[in-house]
């Protein structure tokens, strides 16, 4: 973070600075206090940053900024602590004239995230959202590590209540947005798919008027806003709809697909670590963001060639003797798609075994969208089925008779299943909700991953 007064951030919160410094650092944990620091009280489910105030401004931050006064302490006073977060990343956001991409959607937001962050970090330094710091607490605070050396940010933004997002992009304020779909996440909260629609729309809402916005020309609620919205729309395709880019001559072999990328009369040969068709749609939308940025299109391919998946999203490893899919971060009846048909895919001298769990926070239409997963099973090239969970037994349920099925709410009993089960040369996909946490169950067969 470059330095930025207290008085500054003062004025832009409406309150009165109770002393002069200058802030370098805004911190919420009072174990991570640098020098120059100014420590920010939020107040959530589990814990009060207020009852931490003393403690910060005796562990050397210059001053806090709370909801109400704390005695002894240099206090900026503000009706809202989490609101102030994001005022303040927007001020510091208003002191850089870069590219900021906003990135959202039900499904590969954050593969979508780092492969546009590689391709522009080819062009220069880009700021990228890290894990999944892509709330209203970690999107400002990504912001706030905004430098002089970097040319650009790349931030991911998450949801599951209507406002998030427009509060977020607010603060943001994205040069260019990215919508990459429209699933079920979080329809619990929100209705609908008309209701998510909505919700993720809200991105545009901290945009300037003539802002693009890139998104799908294969998604039925995305691809109409090309005609509807009045500001520039530039859409990709993967399915021989209508767009400004897209995929031809799909192939995917030993975990890498190529493709050519088609925008007019211009085709381009493009190389990426990663198997889907789904991530050839990230791929394409990474690509239009390079475009719009005026990136010459072989540094872009370039900096698709450099990705690599990460973590528990579509990894695909060798395992003892086993290619594991670790697909574990997050599910929908989308990804679910995507991931069986990665699966059935791929090369196997083996079984293919589907590890499907729990798809969380679907609310009333649980039950509907886990028997389409369900039917999805019984038609993908696999040769057995194991469903984790009390929502996944009606996975089981809608599957058919076309494979070995096992269910079982156990973790322990599904590890010594898969133990005796998946043998060299198989290959297992672990899919399901991060709250399942399907990954103990993966390391728990396979060691650390």
């Amino acid at each position: 973070m470059e330095s930025i007064s207290l008085r500054e951030i003062a004025d832009y919160l409406h309150t009165d600075a109770p002393l002069e410094a200058e802030i370098t650092a805004v911190s919420t944990d009072t174990r991570a206090l640098p020098a120059g620091c100014l420590f920010l009280a939020l107040r959530g489910k589990k814990f009060d940053g207020h009852d931490f105030v003393q403690q910060a401004i005796a562990g050397g931050a210059v001053a806090a900024v709370t909801d109400t006064p704390i005695e002894d302490c240099p206090c900026l006073v503000v009706a809202d602590t989490g609101q102030a977060l994001l005022d303040i990343a927007s001020l510091y956001r208003s002191k850089f004239d870069i590219p900021v991409i906003g990135i959202t959607g039900s499904v590969g937001k954050t593969t979508t995230k780092e492969l546009t962050a590689c391709v522009i970090g080819k062009h220069c330094p880009t700021l990228r959202t890290e894990a999944n710091l892509n709330n209203e607490i970690g999107m400002p605070k990504t912001l706030l590590g905004l430098t002089k050396e970097h040319g650009a940010a790349v931030l991911e933004m998450g949801m599951n209540h209507f406002g998030e997002i427009s509060r977020m992009s607010r603060s943001a304020k994205p040069t260019i947005a990215i919508i990459t779909n429209i699933g079920f996440s979080h329809v619990e909260h929100l209705g609908s798919q008309e209701g998510i629609l909505q919700a993720k729309l809200e991105m545009l809402e901290g945009m300037a008027a003539d802002a693009p916005l890139i998104t799908s020309a294969d998604d039925r609620l995305l691809a109409p806003l090309k005609e509807t919205l009045s500001r520039p729309v530039y859409t990709f395709s993967v399915e021989g709809n209508s767009a400004d880019v897209w995929a031809e001559d799909i192939k995917e072999e030993n975990g890498v697909t190529t493709f050519t990328v088609c925008t007019g009369e211009k085709r381009l040969l493009a190389v990426l670590p990663a198997v889907g068709a789904h991530n050839v749609k990230n791929a394409l939308a990474a690509y239009l963001a390079g475009v719009l940025i005026g990136m010459p299109d072989q540094e872009i391919l370039c900096g698709l060639a450099e990705y690599r998946p990460s973590g528990n999203r579509q990894n695909i490893l060798e395992k003892n003797g086993q290619t594991v899919i670790a697909d574990c971060y997050n599910a929908s009846p989308d990804s679910m798609r995507a991931a069986l048909g990665v699966l059935g895919d791929l090369p196997c001298a083996g079984k293919r075994i589907a590890v499907l769990g729990d798809m969380l926070e679907l609310g009333a239409m649980s039950e509907k969208l886990h028997a389409e997963v369900g039917k999805m099973a019984a038609a993908a090239n696999i040769d057995m089925l194991f469903c984790y969970g009390k929502e996944a037994e009606t996975i089981a349920a809608h599957a058919g008779t076309a494979h070995e099925i096992f269910t079982t709410c156990d973790a322990q009993a599904l590890i010594t299943k898969l133990r005796e089960t998946a043998q060299e040369g198989d290959a297992v996909l672990f899919k399901a909700s991060h709250g399942m946490h399907l990954e103990t169950v993966m390391e728990a067969v396979y060691g650390k991953l």
